[in-house]
């Protein structure tokens, strides 16, 4: 049994932004479930939603200030959270990285810099808590000072670093450095130093003994100039210890024979019964209710890395085809008044609904036929995972974790059993409407289009398969 304490800035169901919290509300539990000791560490946030009353254990002295530990569970489970409440930092209106106004902290660096002080005392078993991990498990940058500190200790647990997206570093002016008071033993190029300005990010790719990412296909991306964001020479150094392990999903919360959100529940089986979901999500969009005209869906962030703008390029070819569309999303609002548009153009083709609602994302994953992700970059990705697992075929860009959890239906694979969605190359509005003709006529051809629905509701995506993968790791440790 390992010892691992788990530092995160979100945890799913407590607080979530992105799909980090989704990880870090699933994976600890699923390594509990395999007999392990884990302890999940993050802030105590005021925005924090959880019907257990945190209790409180201790008080540490770090960087001249008064830091409590309370302790509580991750709900529906019996995994340890300790949470490090710092009230001048955290008790605020907000989220984790933006106030209620939707702008950045201006002392994030203070806030996440004191959160991994906090997470090496505990690790060196100086917070009064009798308990010592084998193995810090950390993850993106809000985290990523925790290996650098523990570089200083003598005996440190072992520790394991997961980007989950790159694209976010936490990077500060050098005056940072010295405003927080770190030790000038990390501020080199080969430390936390990064163009003359403080990365968090680089100082866990620099000090981890272990380093992972949430999908094979990504690992390998990160180690080119696209991808890498100036990290890509750093990590292909140390592609002997960087790894790829695909995120799980959760397969309560996403089960079309049990979930309560949609018209009618179904199984592999019993899969005529989608048709229902169908008509119950042409009916709630205002759209023709028409069996034939496949519906595609797509639930997303409107921003330009999951590919909305090739969307948008193909949106006036897709109208001319018999084809329906439903969108449900927020972000850009230059995009996202353009979406709308189509919608008032064509409101027998294209439904949108801007902003997230869960019941209605559930409906889209049971009630369409295919699912648009045509991401730049998507290191895991799980609308992907969803929709297979749905029957509803997904159209993906090969990249990240689209490329690792989606077989492309060609002659070969379809033959095999094996094909379970649509992929294509390019991220050009061109070879996204060769794949979306590609979806059309697949669809028309009853039988195989049947095949590759089964073949995908039958993939693995467990957490418990993840969890396994990352139990290996530890004890490679």
């Amino acid at each position: 049994m390992k010892k691992i304490l788990f530092a995160t800035s979100e945890a799913h169901p407590l607080i979530k932004t992105g799909g980090l919290a989704d990880v870090a509300g699933s994976l600890p539990k699923a390594l509990a479930e395999l007999g392990q000791d884990i302890r999940l560490i993050m802030p105590n946030y005021q925005g924090i939603k959880n019907e257990e009353h945190p209790r409180y254990i201790c008080t540490l002295r770090v960087d001249n200030r008064d830091v409590n530990i309370l302790e509580t569970h991750l709900p529906g489970s019996g995994v340890i959270v300790w949470l490090v409440d710092y009230r001048p930092f955290f008790d605020f209106p907000g989220n984790p990285y933006v106030d209620e106004n939707g702008n950045p902290w201006h002392n994030i660096a203070d806030r996440f810099a004191l959160f991994c002080r906090v997470v090496n005392e505990v690790a060196m078993d100086r917070a009064y808590l009798d308990w010592r991990p084998d193995i810090v498990h950390c993850n993106d940058w809000q985290s990523g000072l925790v290996p650098a500190l523990l570089s200083l200790e003598e005996n440190s647990p072992a520790t394991v670093f997961t980007i989950h997206n790159m694209a976010y570093q936490g990077i500060f002016p050098s005056s940072t450095f010295h405003a927080l008071n770190l030790s000038n033993k990390l501020w080199h190029t080969d430390g936390v130093e990064f163009h003359g300005m403080l990365s968090f990010l680089k100082g866990g790719l620099a000090y981890a003994d272990r380093i992972t990412t949430v999908s094979a296909t990504y690992a390998n991306e990160i180690q080119t100039p696209e991808f890498g964001y100036g990290l890509e020479g750093l990590l292909s150094h140390k592609h002997t210890v960087l790894s790829g392990i695909l995120n799980g999903m959760d397969l309560e919360q996403w089960d079309p024979a049990a979930d309560p959100h949609i018209a009618s529940n179904y199984t592999a089986r019993t899969i005529k019964q989608k048709l229902v979901n169908k008509t119950a999500l042409q009916e709630r969009m205002s759209l023709p209710v028409d069996e034939n005209i496949p519906v595609f869906g797509l639930i997303s962030r409107l921003v330009e890395q999951k590919g909305i703008d090739l969307v948008l390029a193909c949106l006036p070819y897709m109208v001319k085809l018999p084809l329906q569309f439903v969108l449900l999303g927020s972000g850009d609002k230059s995009i996202e008044l353009k979406v709308q548009n189509f919608a008032h153009l064509y409101p027998d083709k294209v439904a949108i609904t801007i902003g997230y609602d869960e019941q209605l994302a559930h409906q889209i994953e049971a009630g369409a036929d295919i699912f648009l992700m045509p991401s730049r970059f998507e290191p895991c990705g799980l609308n992907q995972m969803y929709s297979q697992r749905y029957g509803t075929i997904p159209v993906v860009r090969k990249t990240g974790g689209l490329a690792d959890t989606i077989e492309d239906a060609l002659p070969h694979t379809i033959a095999d059993g094996t094909a379970t969605g649509i992929s294509f190359n390019d991220a050009s509005p061109g070879a996204l409407m060769e794949a979306i003709k590609r979806a059309l006529i697949l669809y028309e051809t009853k039988h195989f289009w049947k095949k590759i629905q089964l073949s995908a509701m039958k993939k693995d995506f467990s957490w418990e398969n993840s969890a396994n993968q990352y139990l290996a790791l530890y004890n490679e440790l």
